[in-house]
């Protein structure tokens, strides 16, 4: 089966890009996300989902 141009070419491109260092991700604690959870939950008393406002449903 014939490739598509030279196998000695293969990754050239990647090999020319200059290395880019990623930028460090922090996230929350699990106590801000606990904290920020129960405040959309039952202060807000939004529910899961997309929350549009013709789709809620009561909880029972």
């Amino acid at each position: 089966m014939p490739t598509h141009g030279s196998l000695t070419k293969a990754g050239k491109v990647r090999g020319q890009t200059p290395k880019v260092e990623g930028r460090k991700r922090v996230g929350t604690t699990s106590s801000l996300r606990n904290k920020s959870n129960f405040k959309k939950r039952f202060v807000l008393q939004r529910f899961p989902g997309q929350n549009k406002p013709g789709q809620r449903r009561k909880r029972r």
